[in-house]
């Protein structure tokens, strides 16, 4: 369990700092000690971190990968930083490119593309598109709270719907629910996987790792509504943190079958760039008792580092923690009945935006 919340931490948050990344050779940024400094603080407490949402104006919406060992090829992400706050994020160094830090600022200071399904539509209109699963949620969660305002993700999906077009979607939040119409639809043609992470069934632990998604009771919840609609649903077990989430492994494997889940996947932590400093950080703020202990595990699972980003060890990480913890799954998941092969949908039905027939099953 989560020890009390810290002084240091900023409540609703993840991150407990916000440097700025140094890997670009950026100035760091510090308060002026002007007046406008002076008067956001009352009582010597910091002013609460408000998020923010900047439009932002890509000129394509498909993202590309030759990963060999990532499954998909494509990937659409409507929003960049993510409000969800989770500690362990792999996304976050993303923002150093834009001259932010990966702490605080990946998950308040947000972008969003509301361009993006019309870029959609014009790249699958594209002559010679061909078809293959589009994953959603791969970089930042597709329903974020700030989906239920901007509405770019459910508008994403009425396209791919209306074009026969497959995909996937990973999210952390219980808001899927809300596009069962198209999901469910999309589901009856094999057009449609959504995978649910699931980390703890602790209440009080997923505040503290991931302060702004759905708690574990509502994931659940989503998993199960998801399945009764019809939609195949997984549980993603990522990532599992060793002396911190790993001893819930058996638990959330038969929370998530019992609720309709029908595969199911686990990557371990990972500490790709500036997110290895915030995590032995938050660590060392949320869980002094252990920090060293966890770090240790970690580092005996990635040749003695914080990360390992080779192809391949980087999502399965190697020794006899690893071993034991894929042992450890492998079984919860035979003996629950849950598949770990890969998501198969239908690409055969694809049309092109516009075409008449897309108008018929």
């Amino acid at each position: 369990m989560a020890s009390p919340p810290h002084p240091e931490a900023v409540r609703g948050r993840g991150a407990t700092g916000n440097a700025t990344p140094a890997r670009f050779g950026l100035a760091a940024r510090e308060a002026d000690g002007d007046w406008l400094d002076m008067a956001a603080t009352v009582d010597d407490a910091p002013p609460p971190l408000r998020t923010t949402v900047t439009v932002e104006r890509p000129r394509s919406i498909i993202t590309r990968n030759q990963s060999p060992d990532v499954p998909f090829d494509r990937s659409i992400n409507a929003y960049r930083g993510c409000e969800h706050g989770c500690v362990y994020c792999f996304a976050r160094p993303t923002h150093a490119f834009h001259d932010l830090s990966p702490g605080l600022d990946f998950e308040s200071r947000l972008f969003a593309k509301p361009d993006a399904p019309a870029l959609l539509k014009a790249e699958l209109g594209k002559r010679g598109y061909e078809c293959q699963p589009i994953a959603l949620g791969t970089n930042t969660d597709p329903y974020q709270p700030i989906e239920r305002d901007w509405k770019i993700t459910r508008q994403i999906l009425e396209i791919l719907n209306d074009c026969r077009h497959p995909v996937t979607i990973t999210t952390k939040s219980d808001r899927a629910c809300r596009d069962l119409d198209i999901l469910t639809a999309m589901a009856t043609r094999s057009l449609a996987a959504v995978m649910i992470s699931v980390t703890t069934l602790d209440p009080h632990l997923a505040r503290c790792m991931e302060p702004r998604a759905a708690t574990p009771p509502r994931r659940l919840a989503a998993i199960r509504a998801l399945s009764q609609a019809g939609v195949p649903v997984y549980v993603s077990l990522s990532p599992m943190i060793p002396a911190i989430n790993d001893h819930e492994i058996e638990a959330i494997v038969a929370a998530a079958a019992e609720a309709g889940a029908v595969g199911a996947y686990s990557i371990p932590v990972r500490l790709p760039h500036e997110v290895a400093p915030l995590f032995r950080d938050w660590l060392a703020t949320h869980f002094p008792d252990r920090a060293a202990r966890v770090m240790h595990h970690i580092t005996s699972m990635r040749g003695g580092k914080d990360n390992d980003p080779r192809f391949f060890a980087r999502f399965q990480a190697q020794g006899p923690y690893a071993d034991l913890m894929r042992q450890r799954f492998g079984k919860a998941c035979t003996n629950h009945g849950l598949s770990r092969e890969r998501i198969q949908l239908d690409c055969t039905r694809f049309q092109t935006p516009g075409d008449q027939f897309s108008l018929f099953p």
